[in-house]
This record gives structure tokens, sequence and C-alpha cells, in this order.
């Protein structure tokens, strides 16, 4: 191992008239004098100056952008502009070279969409950079609240053979020769010839595997990837995604809600303290790109105000009856102005509607709970009314829903009843009734997904920008 240290201890430590080794990637190289480089430990380059003549021509011209290098030098006080110290250089060893016609990722602005496409490189920008590593200090901080709240963390599987939200949007998961596919007697696919012997998918959600673990152990919550085989090529869908997922016994709706609140500030608080330098420079960014856009079409809060906006405000709660009211009544439905109009009670609300009752109606964040029963899943717990169930929505400035919960339904009858209801085969749930049959408890949980809270947190504009390696539709090269 090369014995250097990282640029952050050196730009924390200040430790002027220290000799040591710093090791990077070079950014620019400017007069034959100035070299910026990154290690990835921080947002900031460090500048590290050599003297004319000092090196020989065929090093100078190795030292290109995108090349790495291994400096040593004198830890001095900068007298430029930028930076508090810098790197008196004393030797120099090339790592590793950089044709500076071929490299993608040169000192200048370049589109996302181009980053995309080069996201094997992308970690090596500012932006991709900050935003990778405030997605790092978001998981641990996410491992942090439930360890401090005394929940066990369970690892769920990602091949499965049910579908949690009954969507059917699932990626296949087989060993078949795709060339001579076996057939049951109704020419179907025979699957009890497959590996597993009866059809599996990748998991969409952990949660029925993860309340099987809590009505055991109390509280326990999953953390890891899920898989949607939805069409859909936007910039608020991937293929494959993050869920946090806790399932707690003997927590009803209200409990559900409260943890979520608390969980949510914990979180944002906890990431915007450790990575202020990175936030603040997602927020000037957002801000130089929002000026270019009509001024209807900018965020009324800049990126850290809304960050505050959550830690600052209690989340209001409000019943999917009352707001559906104040969408139906409210004047940009009046008016016509929503794509999707609001005018028949048991609609799913879209994230224009979301968004107005937090950002117009309430000015802060909002749980909207006890949805119409006929647009959420079989597993959510039936209301009295017969019409709605026990679920809540967590809304979000410029997002959107960002948590979607329930208190689950632990009455046998009822949960067999709404299974049959929506047409999902009852053998495939066996163990989960089971869970009905021998001591039954109330229990709640819910999801967030990773990076719909990153996309809050950084400010970015597309999902895909969020995650080191995005899988969407016709996309999974590297």
């Amino acid at each position: 191992m090369l014995n250097h240290t990282e640029i952050k201890n050196i730009l924390k430590n200040k430790d002027i008239g220290k000799d040591v080794y710093v090791c990077g990637w070079v950014k620019t190289f400017r007069s034959n004098r100035f070299i910026n480089i990154n290690d990835g430990s921080c947002i900031e380059d460090l500048q590290c100056v050599i003297k004319l003549d000092s090196f020989d021509k065929k090093t100078l011209s190795q030292i290109t952008t995108g090349a790495s290098l291994n400096l040593k030098g004198e830890i001095v006080e900068s007298q430029g502009k930028g930076q508090n110290v810098e790197i008196h250089v004393k030797n120099i060893e090339i790592l590793g070279t950089s044709h500076p016609d071929n490299y993608p990722i040169q000192p200048k602005k370049h589109s996302f969409e181009f980053l995309r496409e080069n996201a094997h490189l992308r970690a090596r920008t500012k932006t991709i950079s900050s935003v990778l590593r405030i997605r790092s200090e978001i998981s641990y901080s996410i491992h942090k609240f439930f360890n401090k709240n005394n929940f066990y963390y369970v690892h769920t599987p990602i091949i499965t053979g049910s579908d949690a939200e009954g969507a059917g949007e699932m990626f296949k998961v087989t060993t078949h020769n795709l060339k001579e596919i076996p057939k049951d007697e109704n020419n179907g696919i025979d699957f009890s010839k497959d590996f597993f012997g009866k059809e599996t998918n990748l998991t969409v959600s952990g949660q029925l595997e993860a309340e099987a673990l809590a009505l055991g152990m109390g509280k326990v919550y999953t953390f890891g990837p899920t898989f949607r085989a939805e069409n859909s090529n936007t910039s608020r869908h991937l293929a494959e995604f993050w869920m946090i997922e806790p399932e707690m016994a003997f927590y009803e709706l209200s409990d559900n809600i409260d943890l979520a609140e608390s969980f949510i500030k914990y979180i944002i608080k906890d990431v915007y303290e450790k990575c202020k330098k990175e936030i603040n420079f997602l927020s000037e960014r957002l801000l130089k790109e929002e000026q270019s856009l009509p001024k209807v079409e900018r965020n009324e809060l800049s990126l850290i105000e809304r960050i505050n906006f959550v830690i600052e405000n209690k989340f209001i709660r409000i019943s999917y009856t009352d707001a559906f009211d104040i969408l139906k009544n409210c004047k940009p439905n009046k008016k016509g102005r929503f794509k999707y109009p609001v005018n028949d009670w048991g609609i799913d609300f879209q994230s224009e509607h979301e968004r107005f009752l937090v950002e117009k109606h309430f000015k802060c964040p909002v749980v909207v709970y006890d949805y119409p029963a006929k647009i959420k899943a079989f597993y959510m717990r039936l209301n009295d009314d017969k019409k709605t169930v026990r679920a809540m929505d967590i809304l979000f400035p410029g997002i959107g829903e960002i948590v979607g919960g329930s208190q689950r339904e632990e009455r046998l009858d009822i949960l067999k009843d709404r299974i049959k209801s929506m047409d999902i085969d009852e053998k495939e749930l066996w163990w989960y009734l089971d869970l009905r049959k021998f001591g039954s408890v109330k229990h709640s949980g819910f999801g967030l997904g990773l990076e719909r809270l990153i996309l809050f947190i950084t400010g970015m504009g597309n999902i895909r920008d969020v995650i080191p390696f995005p899988r969407t539709p016709k996309n999974a090269d590297f």
C-alpha cells in the first residue's frame, strides 16, 4: 500500500511544514506549475505547486487530466485564492497515464446524459462524487438510527416466489434453456423442472418476509436492493433500487407515523451536518441551473431551505378524504390547471396533487392516511368503514411521496377476503397467512426508497444520477 495522506486530512489538519505523500487524479495542470488533484476523500481539490525546471519534460508531459500521481511535498500556507494550504512538490511518481484526447471527463461542464454514458468515470466529477458521498453517509445514518432504537438488521431474500405489491411487473428468475423451454400439459411453462421447482422472481420488496421476522423479534428492518420490471423511462423510475423497510410488532398506525417522522428527520439532519460542503456545492449548482428556467418552473425554496423545512416543521397529518376535499375545491383544480383532475373520491393522488398539499396549501411535510382500499395493497388493515385501509404516505416538497406504509392486516378472515378480492393465489401466501394463525398481533411498517431520499437531499433532478450504475429499460452497460 502506498504510504500517503488523504487530501481530506491534509486540508483538515493543516500541518504546516510537514512533508507528506499524496495520491490522486489530475483535475487540471496549469502553466507547468499548478497541479490540482483529487483523491475522492472530499469535495475539495488540493493544489500542488512545482518549481519551474525542477522536473524533466517527459514527466511533465505525462501530467494530464485524468492521470494518477503520487506526489511527495511540503504542506505550506497558500499564497493564492481558493485554498488555505497547498503542497510544494519535491518528487513526482506517475502511477497511471491518461491520454488527453481520449479522456472523457475533461475540466468543463458535461451534461448528465453524457456522464451516464460514461458512468464508469463519472465519480471523478464534483457533482456525482458529492452525491455518492452523501449516499454513503445516508446509508450509515440509517443503520445508526435503527441501532439506537433497538431494531435488528435482517436480510430478506432477493429471489422470491411471492409478489408483495401484487403488481405483476417482476423480473423472472430461471435456469431454463430459453431455446428449449419445457411445457406443462396446458402448454404453459413447466416451472416444476426449473431450479426452484416453481415460478420465482427478483423481489419488489422485503416487507412480507420482514413481517415474519418482526413477529418473532419485535422490531426489524431490511435494507437492500429491490427490482421492478416496469417499462418506464422517466426521471423517477429505476429497474433496480434500494429500499429501507422497517417492520414493528405491536405498532399501530399512529406509532408507525411517529417512527417514520422521527426517522426521516434524524437522517436528514445527520447527513446535513456531516456533508455540509457537498450540500452547499449542490445547492449552488441547483441555483445556477434554475436561473435558466422560467420563473414558474423554479422551486420556491432553495435546496438548503427545503432541508431545513423538513427538519424544523412538524408533519401535518390529514386523512385521504380531507386531502381529497382540499384538492377538489382548490383553485388549480377548479381552473383546470391539474393534468389529472380531482373529481371522484377514490382516485390515486398524483405527484402534482401531493406537491400542492405540501408546497402550496400546508407549506410543510404532510402525512396522508386512511386511503381507499381499492388503490392499496392487500396486506393493509381494513378500517371499520370497509372502504379505507390504515395506510399512510409521507409527502415532501419537490418530491411528493417519499414514504409509504401501513398498519398490516392481522385478522386472518379479513386478510383472506382481501387476497381473494385481488385475485392473488392464496396458496402462494400460506406462510404469510400462518402468521395470523399463531399468535397474531397488531403490527406496522413502512418503506422508504433510498434514491428518493437522496434526490431530496441533493436536489438532483434525475434518479439515475443518485445511484452509481443505474438500471433502466435498455440500459445495463456497466
